[in-house]
C-alpha cells in the first residue's frame, strides 16, 4: 500500500497559476489565480485526501478490506473514492443534499457508496447531521477508517507541507496578498502556516460564506457545497488570519460568471466567492499588487447551481449576466 501511495503523490499537482485581469472601481487589476481544478481527481481535495490516507497507512489503521469512511461535501468524497479505487479498498461517502448532483454521480462512478443525510441540523447547515451518521456507522462495523477531516492535522499539514511550497516555487515573488476559502480550514491554516514560518509578509485573507459558523459566527441557511460549516473550524486560529471576509450567494454566483466571460476559466462555487473576496479587498486596499486566489475546482459541478439562474431563484438569489443555461 505504501507503493501505492507514492505513486498516487506523483499525481499531484504542480496545478498552474493564471493570471488573469478584472475591473475595480473602474480600473483593471491583476489576479492570480490558483487552479486546483487541473489536479487528478479535479480539486485541491486531492491534496487533503492524500494527507489524510497517508496518515491512517502510517499509523497502521488502513489495511486491505477495510472500508473508508468520510463525511464530504463532495470534492474530497471523490478524491478519496478515487484513492480508494488506487488502493483497493471501499469507500463510504455520507453527503446532503447541498453535495451536487454531478458530484454525486461522479462518487457512484468511482464504486463509492452514498449515504444520503436529509435532516438539517440545528445550525440550520447538514454538518452535524452527518458527522452524526459518521459516528452511528462506525458503530455498526468496525471496518470503517474514518479520516476525520474536521479535527485530524493531517489536513492542513498537507498544504503546509505540499501545497504552500509549490506556490511559492511557481510565482516570481511571493503574493502580497492570498485568499482561500473556508469550511473545515484546514487549506486556508495549513497555507498560512507555510507563509508564516517563512517570514512573508503574505496577507493571509479567508473566505466565508454568508451562514458560516466556521471562525464563529452566528450559524444559518446555506446553499452551497465547498465553503463554510456549521461548527467552528478546529484549525483557524487568530494568529493566522489576517483578514475574515463573507460573500454571500449572489457575489460568488456573478465572479464565477464574471471570470468564465472574461477570462474563459469556468471556476467552481467556493473560487468564486474568493474572487469576489478578492476584488472587493482590492478596492479597498489599492497597495496590494499581486493577490492570488486558491481556486479549489471547477464549474463542471455547478452548471445546477450558481451558473443556473433556475436554482439562484429558487435560493432567493439574483440571475446573473451569463446565466440561464440550466433554466
Amino acid at each position: 500500500m505504501q507503493h501505492l501511495l507514492e505513486r498516487f503523490e506523483a499525481l499531484l499537482g504542480p496545478t498552474p497559476v493564471k493570471t488573469i485581469e478584472l475591473d475595480v472601481l473602474g480600473r483593471p487589476r491583476r489576479l492570480h489565480l490558483k487552479l486546483e481544478g487541473y489536479n487528478i481527481t479535479g480539486s485541491i481535495k486531492a491534496r487533503t485526501a492524500y494527507g489524510l490516507v497517508r496518515g491512517l497507512v502510517q499509523d497502521g489503521r488502513l489495511w486491505p478490506g477495510a472500508e473508508l469512511l468520510e463525511s464530504t461535501s463532495g470534492n474530497l468524497g471523490v478524491a478519496l473514492a478515487s484513492m480508494a479505487r488506487y488502493l483497493g479498498v471501499g469507500f463510504t461517502a455520507v453527503v446532503d443534499p447541498l453535495c451536487t448532483a454531478e458530484s454525486r454521480s461522479r462518487l457512484r462512478d468511482l464504486g463509492a457508496r452514498v449515504v444520503m443525510v436529509e435532516e438539517a441540523d440545528r445550525a440550520g447547515g447538514y454538518l452535524l447531521s452527518r458527522l452524526a451518521k459518521v459516528r452511528e456507522l462506525l458503530e455498526t462495523d468496525d471496518r470503517y477508517v474514518w479520516g476525520n477531516q474536521y479535527e485530524s492535522r493531517r489536513n492542513p499539514g498537507i498544504h503546509r507541507e505540499m501545497t504552500g511550497p509549490e506556490i511559492l516555487g511557481q510565482m516570481p515573488i511571493p503574493p502580497d496578498a492570498l485568499f482561500a476559502a473556508v469550511s473545515t480550514g484546514g487549506t486556508f491554516a495549513g497555507l498560512s502556516q507555510c507563509f508564516r514560518e517563512r517570514g512573508l509578509a503574505t496577507r493571509m485573507v479567508a473566505v466565508d460564506i454568508s451562514g458560516s459558523a466556521a471562525y464563529g459566527g452566528p450559524p444559518g441557511k446555506r446553499y452551497l457545497s465547498g465553503i463554510g460549516a456549521s461548527r467552528p473550524s478546529s484549525f483557524l486560529t487568530d494568529d493566522l488570519i489576517d483578514h475574515y471576509l463573507y460573500v454571500d450567494v449572489d457575489e460568488t454566483a456573478r465572479y464565477c460568471r464574471k471570470v468564465l466571460r472574461e477570462a474563459g476559466i469556468h471556476l467552481g462555487a467556493s473560487s468564486g466567492a474568493v474572487v469576489a473576496a478578492c476584488v472587493r479587498h482590492l478596492g479597498e486596499n489599492p497597495d496590494i499588487t499581486d493577490p492570488l486566489c486558491i481556486c479549489a475546482d471547477g464549474g463542471e459541478k455547478y452548471e445546477s447551481t450558481v451558473y443556473s439562474d433556475r436554482w439562484l431563484e429558487t435560493v432567493g438569489g439574483v440571475p446573473q449576466p451569463g446565466g440561464g443555461g440550466m433554466r
